[in-house]
């Protein structure tokens, strides 16, 4: 390994003035350990290109190029029914505007310098024929539109502008800001997942904020410290609500806790970039010490999952320098938001059926939204008690953030999105559905309190905007306050599959005037997305999630002696029950597990989600008709019930686990 001195003076971020094609160049002929450059797209299924290529010599080497584009075949990245069979040529563009930085591989020395090989990594966009069509240039064009709409609304509304500070004729730009809240779990390879362990320990919040020890603190200090070498910032990080300190086991001390990194805000593209970077750059650390990171929405079942809350606002820089944040009200002590801000919150929750569908489109994201573990799975939004007293509502949608001494804090938490979502579509959609409520706003030209009164109306009360028959607003815990009819009569019921959620896709009716009007996206771009994730999501289903159901089924054995008690013979009789059901296929019927294969095999995705529904309710009964069979077996050592009766398991892949 390098010396700390010399991996000290390591080029980490690339300075905005050189990323040109003379700037690429004077960098790889300083730094000759810099051997590679890679060009980072992401496809519309949130995939990443790494496309790379020996780093260039000369500035004409590096201006071709970065002018003339890097050729892929489309049948590598997600974008069906755009890069098709016949015509997949798809073209690498290098993005000037992002941050470039370089990445070391630690496990590959330079022979000349002893330093580890670095490429630049340079976020790039995708075309195909004369179109843009990557997630990321999705979101610039969201960014551009966006922007100069807002400057477009407050030169039309002076009287709004004026409120907070701004005159029109001397806005300099209008910015997107956002930021995530990055939650993993880490632990010892192939340690075993003690669930009812874990699910204690989080009901007693007995981790929560805790002082890390050992390895993870490690992993965690390296973690900021490379996270701030790469310009993100990092605010702090801690342990999260889960986890169980480390034990010893017969390998070693095993592992099991999850922990939350946070980080400054950024435009919102880049604030994209950051979080592939960081979910790279913590992975590397945490690896480094021999211990696995999982960003999976939900790789325990019975205990939290790994949210992403995304944290958006708006502001406007002027000419002399100042910036306003667009969402805080003109007096913080009278207002909980702007005309601007609650035309956000309420274009956010009226749009959610649509936008939803781009930030939660997985297995694994909906095995996360249950209620109980502070899901928001309810379209509503929490802003404070009194506008002196401000909220933080953990089980709504979307909660106000506010700080009545620093109105340029101001903004949303939407508190949807995983690790896994992908976040340039997703922030897109958040931010045109933002733009439609603003634009109601302004229109009607209402006070801030006539806004406020309509967001928080009733179910069944008059409405300009929002609609008559939901409720949008609640300081309860909607989980406690109110039941489930309750909930998905007054907020909707939520989709709980793929399938149901590209349906309201599809079937939205504002849908292409929201997001393709403005050439953010293209109808061709929405089908294309929703191919790519229903595609994902039936293989999935098909060879990851049954297979795995089916060893849980296998493993699910008769342990009772023959001359056992009765209740042992029914307790098993409704275990075998439920096996035969899921799995085995007879002259009677097919088994649940056939009948979804036969389904995606057919195309009907509607049965399919119906199905994968009632085999996860299965699923879970399975579990725990023979949780409840072990623990009645005097003769069973401990050990092998708490491993049978599934309250010890492995953490599983993304999707595996067994409950919707």
């Amino acid at each position: 390994m390098p010396a700390a001195s010399e991996r000290g003076s390591l080029p980490y971020v690339v300075p905005a003035s050189e990323r040109t094609a003379e700037g690429l160049s004077r960098l790889v002929l300083e730094h000759p350990n810099i051997r590679f450059i890679s060009l980072l797209a992401v496809d519309l299924g949130g995939n990443e290109t790494d496309e790379r290529i020996p780093a260039p010599r000369s500035a004409r080497e590096a201006h071709e190029l970065l002018t003339g584009g890097v050729q892929t075949d489309g049948s590598s990245v997600a974008l069906p029914g755009i890069a098709t069979l016949n015509n997949a040529k798809v073209d690498l563009f290098a993005d000037a505007a992002a941050r470039w930085y370089v990445d070391y591989n630690d496990d590959n020395l330079d022979e000349e310098t002893g330093l580890p090989v670095g490429t630049v990594m340079i976020p790039a966009f995708l075309r195909h024929e004369t179109r843009w069509v990557d997630s990321r240039s999705v979101l610039r064009r969201a960014e551009e539109y966006i922007g100069a709409r807002m400057a477009e609304l407050l030169a039309a509304n002076p009287r709004v502008a004026r409120s907070l500070g701004i005159r029109p004729n001397q806005i300099e730009r209008v910015t997107l800001t956002a930021a995530t809240e990055l939650e993993f779990w880490v632990r010892t390879p192939g340690s075993r997942v003690e669930v009812e362990r874990l699910a204690v320990s989080q009901a007693l919040q007995e981790q929560y904020w805790k002082p890390t020890k050992g390895d993870v603190r490690t992993g965690l200090e390296n973690s900021l410290d490379l996270l701030g070498r790469y310009g993100l910032e990092p605010e702090m990080g801690h342990k999260e609500v889960g986890g169980v300190g480390a034990r010893v086991s017969g390998g070693g001390a095993d592992v099991m806790e999850q922990i939350e990194i946070d980080w400054r805000f950024s435009t919102a593209l880049q604030a994209a970039d950051n979080e592939l970077l960081a979910r790279t750059m913590i992975d590397r650390a945490f690896a480094a010490l021999g211990l696995e990171v999982t960003f999976q929405a939900k790789p325990i079942e019975g205990v939290a999952g790994n949210g992403e809350h995304t944290h958006v606002g708006m502001a406007v820089r002027l000419r002399d320098g100042s910036v306003k944040n667009l969402f805080a009200p003109a007096r913080m002590e009278q207002d909980f938001l702007s005309e601007i801000g609650w035309g956000a919150i309420m274009g956010l929750l009226k749009h959610w059926e649509a936008t939803g569908a781009l930030v939660t489109c997985s297995t694994d994201a909906f095995n996360r939204l249950k209620p109980g573990f502070e899901a928001p799975v309810c379209i509503v939004t929490s802003l404070g008690h009194d506008v002196t007293l401000p909220s933080r509502n953990r089980s709504v949608l979307a909660g106000l953030v506010r700080d009545i001494e620093n109105p340029l804090a101001t903004r949303f938490e939407v508190r949807a999105p995983n690790p896994h979502t992908n976040s340039y579509l997703a922030i897109a959609g958040i931010y045109l559905s933002m733009l439609d409520g603003i634009e109601a706003a302004l229109a009607g030209g209402r006070s801030t309190k006539e806004l406020e009164s309509e967001c928080s109306k009733g179910a069944g009360d008059a409405a300009t905007y929002l609609r008559i028959d939901r409720q949008y607003r609640s300081e309860d815990d909607v989980f406690e306050h109110f039941t489930q009819e309750e909930r998905d009569r007054l907020f909707g019921r939520p989709p709980a599959t793929v399938a149901e959620t590209l349906d309201n896709l599809a079937a939205y009716p504002d849908r292409d005037r929201l997001f393709c009007d403005s050439g953010v996206f293209t109808p061709a771009i929405i089908q294309s997305y929703r191919d790519a994730m229903l595609a994902k999501w039936r293989l999935e289903l098909s060879q990851r999630i049954i297979p795995t159901n089916v060893e849980i089924v296998r493993e699910c054995r008769r342990l009772h002696a023959e001359d056992a008690d009765g209740a042992d013979d029914r307790a098993w009789d409704a275990v075998q029950d439920l096996r035969l059901e899921l799995m085995k296929d007879t002259a009677s019927g097919r088994s649940l597990f056939s009948r979804i294969r036969d389904a995606i095999t057919e195309g009907d995705d509607s049965m399919t989600s119906m199905l994968q529904l009632e085999m996860n309710r299965k699923m879970t009964e399975l579990q725990d008709h023979y949780r409840a069979y072990t623990s009645n077996l005097l003769d069973l050592p401990a050990a092998e019930a708490l491993q049978l009766a599934g309250e010890s398991r492995r953490m599983l892949p993304a999707g595996l686990t067994a409950s919707p």
